[in-house]
């Protein structure tokens, strides 16, 4: 729930092993579109995935196993997913390996979020927690991503990975939306509380 002044404790760090890892993170999204776009280099891309979906497990473990959670660690974190979900579903796209309406979608919750933000601390209020269905989601999205490319060609390994592949990208696309009309309408009600 959202709540006037209310924040969680974190630190004002910004060099923490968590935040590295997400940084790295972030550094691995041209690699893999490269290897995914350019040289069509699946495997390397499927380990590039698999590498930040570890990494963002591990970050947040740490993170609270090292008391190193902080403001910046909170807005990093999260962004990373973002923008690996939203190139590989792009890049995807490109390929032929997901619809367009697909990434539309994703991208389009995105937005109607960030549009929220500024509006909750204007009117006061702190940005609101992420809720366990959006983190089921991002779970969802970043398994599915890698078992999709996997799940592309003839042999025995992409047909078992299909249906897995496919599954968790629904039940992640869908949960990713429906969170995402969870943090509006959480907004919309933060908003008229104050108002009133």
């Amino acid at each position: 729930m959202v709540s006037a002044g209310q924040a969680p404790e974190r630190s004002d760090r910004v060099l923490t092993v968590p935040n590295a890892l997400s940084l790295l993170r972030l550094a691995g999204v041209p690699l893999f579109l490269w290897l995914l776009l350019g040289p069509h280099e699946d495997v390397l891309a499927i380990v590039v995935l698999a590498v930040a979906a570890f990494t963002d497990w591990l970050d947040g473990k740490l993170a609270r196993w090292l008391n190193q959670a902080s403001r910046f660690g909170a807005m990093l974190d999260p962004a990373a997913d973002r923008l690996y979900i939203l190139a590989t579903a792009f890049a995807f796209v490109v390929r032929g390996i997901l619809p367009w309406w697909f990434v539309v979608a994703i991208a389009l919750r995105d937005v109607a979020v960030a549009c929220c933000l500024p509006l909750l601390r204007r009117a006061g209020y702190s940005p609101p927690e992420v809720i366990y269905l959006g983190k089921a989601a991002t779970f969802c999205l970043l398994y599915a991503l890698p078992l999709l490319l996997l799940a592309q060609g003839e042999s025995t390994a992409a047909m078992i990975a299909a249906p897995i592949a496919y599954g968790f990208a629904a039940w992640g696309g869908g949960m990713h939306v429906w969170s995402g009309v969870l943090y509006v309408v959480q907004t919309v009600s933060a908003l008229r509380r104050r108002t009133s």
